[in-house]
């Protein structure tokens, strides 16, 4: 009886080993098609860029520049790293390593049909997780000990948190008509963009803001602040900001084509993946399309119009819903 209980927690200890060693590889899958995508939606950006100007792009490395991303990835990683004298280097250097971090672990949120993890709360998790990017701007321009780094982060912190109000207020929202907060669930029922088109118009312009995209990229504006909190950065450190920020840039497009545009039960995972490919080039077109607004209209865009919009539409929908 003793070495039939001692067989069966062996067992038990293999089965439980196997699943933690397949739920790591799972993981470590999805963060590395992340940064490969990654690389690709730079190379479209800047093909897309160029042909907006009317010149090509990229396309002298190998095959009409395709390997492009990985050409400037190996030149940034191989580059002497440069840390400014007056830099606290630990958190210097820990700054840009977090942002990545961030941005990486919101990819288990990925509602695709065989998840190799369960989280009926990935709405809350995403806010919980996107709230914290504020501090990793804030730490890399006051370690970096350059007013103009300082400078940038003031104004970019300043930007996130007011756009936070929205994204919460807006994925609020969306979760009362949803009447769930499981993103394995939402995608599969959500036409939310055909109910309420205001509000998906609003949430989309709060995503360009928290992703300091054009026209509201005042964290980067190089002729005020000498290409902001970010500047004091280079090779390598420079380059994991680089993909922290187009990490957030797709994930916010996968939870925008979660949340508002909804699958039929046919192909769900490749519908969700098409609209996330395309609400990412809305991100490009913009880019390439609109100049960069004044800072004071976009704190008046957020706090004046947006603010009191949004809890309009959380008091129709709770009485709606209610009655």
């Amino acid at each position: 009886m003793a070495d039939l209980c001692n067989r069966f927690k062996l067992y038990i200890w293999v089965f439980t080993l196997l699943i933690m060693i397949s739920f790591f590889i799972s993981f470590i899958l999805s963060y590395i098609i992340a940064l490969v995508a990654i690389a690709f939606y730079t190379l479209i950006e800047r093909k897309f860029l160029g042909y907006f100007q009317l010149r090509k792009g990229p396309n002298k490395v190998i095959l009409i520049g395709l390997p492009q991303p990985f050409a400037d990835a190996i030149k940034l990683f191989v580059k002497e790293q440069a840390t400014p004298t007056p830099a606290n280097i630990s958190p210097y250097i820990f700054a840009p390593v977090l942002g990545l971090i961030l941005a990486l672990i919101l990819w288990v949120l990925f509602p695709h049909s065989n998840p190799s993890s369960f989280l009926l709360y990935g709405a809350l998790y995403f806010l919980c997780v996107s709230s914290i990017n504020v501090y990793t701007t804030f730490i890399a321009g006051w370690c970096s000990n350059s007013k103009y780094a300082l400078l940038g982060a003031l104004r970019g912190i300043a930007q996130t948190i007011s756009y936070e109000v929205s994204m919460a207020l807006i994925i609020l929202s969306t979760l009362i008509l949803q009447k769930s907060i499981d993103l394995n669930i939402i995608k599969c029922i959500s036409w939310i963009i055909l109910l309420i088109i205001p509000l998906f118009l609003i949430w989309f312009i709060t995503n360009l803001a928290e992703t300091n995209r054009t026209p509201f990229d005042f964290a980067e504006g190089e002729s005020e602040l000498v290409s902001g909190f970010n500047v004091e950065y280079s090779a390598g450190l420079f380059a994991l900001i680089f993909i922290a920020e187009y990490i957030n840039i797709l994930f916010i497009s996968l939870l925008s084509a979660t949340l508002f545009i909804g699958s039929i039960s046919l192909f769900i995972d490749l519908q969700l993946i098409i609209k996330t490919i395309l609400l990412a080039t809305l991100f490009i077109w913009i880019r390439a399309t609109l100049p960069r607004i004044r800072y004071d209209n976009l704190i008046y865009l957020t706090w004046k119009r947006f603010l009191p919009f949004r809890l309009r539409i959380i008091i129709l929908l709770s009485v709606i819903l209610l009655t």
